[in-house]
């Protein structure tokens, strides 16, 4: 993963939230809609795709590890889209700012949407075909 942003890691937003998914994974997700992020694997067979809810994105799990990375929401392409980091992959997590409960129960799939437009940070998602 490649995290883009002029942002000081102490003034990003962690937000936690509070769905069940989210919660098991113990995730803080960030974002910075002026930076971006790339995903790489290794392969389709190195990274998980898990959709649930209103079914608008993808959470994106390695399977080497079973870390969850992010959630990356496909636009025009499946590989360019909008995305959040999970603040647990990287090593100075620590360094960031304490995180915010967050709730999105109840949002229509246009007021999610519409939160994620403005949000989340342009992202592209490249996987790499596999050897065989």
């Amino acid at each position: 993963m490649e995290l883009a942003t002029d942002l000081d890691i102490g003034d990003i937003q962690v937000r936690a939230c509070q769905c069940s998914f989210c919660r098991t994974h113990s995730a803080l997700s960030i974002s910075d809609p002026k930076g971006s992020v790339v995903f790489r694997a290794d392969g389709e067979q190195r990274l998980s795709r898990y959709r649930f809810g209103l079914k608008l994105s993808d959470f994106l799990v390695c399977t080497r590890c079973g870390g969850y990375v992010g959630v990356f929401m496909p636009g025009e392409s499946q590989t360019q889209g909008l995305a959040v980091v999970n603040v647990n992959c990287f090593a100075d997590r620590d360094r960031f700012r304490p995180s915010e409960s967050m709730v999105y129960d109840g949002e229509t799939p246009e007021q999610r949407l519409a939160r994620r437009r403005e949000r989340w940070m342009p992202a592209r998602l490249e996987v790499q075909a596999s050897a065989r």
